[in-house]
């Protein structure tokens, strides 16, 4: 069993597998074709941050392979709050399939996947957003093809998406230049533990 909480928990060739895989269905679908891979494979969706995106993606994906795919706001189960996050991923885990989560705090998603005999997905945490990168990754492949020995600029905050940028720079090999405000760069275990040429530029306000 796999968990993809972070971009760098896959290899570069199982990431490429997903994406060329995605590229794939997408064109199976556009083409009509019927794909029931994931036929009463039921997915839980917990949310404690919105977002229109990432809720009908995944429950789309979801509806056209066949599945089912569960909401769960912050108004529906109470993470940390009426029982312990532990206590909620057991029995989650013990419904469900998978479970996809986008919340506030990247330990929530750790501790789900310590504790819920299911794969857990990071649809977006305050450290990394990996479905987002591979998104861009595949959307790159799709229009340009290989992103490998190319040079991306990031130009903001050192956010979650900085982050995970950070971690496709080094598994997918390209370079990537990081121009942030001063006070907003990225963390820095992250500057130091980066496998593939990456340069922080520093803005004045």
């Amino acid at each position: 069993m796999k968990h993809f909480i972070n971009l760098d928990d896959l290899s570069n060739k199982d990431l490429n597998q997903i994406i060329d895989n995605a590229i794939v269905l997408k064109k199976e679908h556009k083409l009509g074709q019927i794909n029931n891979t994931l036929e009463n494979k039921t997915l839980a969706m917990i949310f404690d941050k919105a977002s229109t995106r990432t809720r009908v993606s995944f429950e789309a994906g979801m509806a056209q392979l066949g599945g089912h795919a569960l909401f769960l706001s912050d108004r529906d189960i109470q993470i940390g709050r009426g029982e312990p996050t532990v206590d909620t991923a057991i029995v989650i885990g013990s419904m469900v399939d998978a479970i996809m989560m986008r919340v506030s705090s990247h330990d929530d998603i750790v501790t789900f996947s310590k504790n819920a005999d299911v794969p857990i997905i990071n649809a977006l945490s305050d450290e990394s957003h990996p479905c987002q990168l591979l998104a861009d990754m595949m959307t790159y492949k799709e229009r340009k093809g290989n992103i490998q020995d190319k040079t991306v600029a990031w130009i903001g905050d050192g956010n979650n998406m900085c982050h995970t940028y950070m971690q496709a720079a080094s598994v997918f090999g390209f370079t990537l230049n990081i121009a942030t405000p001063v006070g907003y760069e990225p963390e820095n275990p992250l500057l130091t533990n980066i496998k593939t040429v990456s340069i922080c530029i520093l803005m004045q306000p």
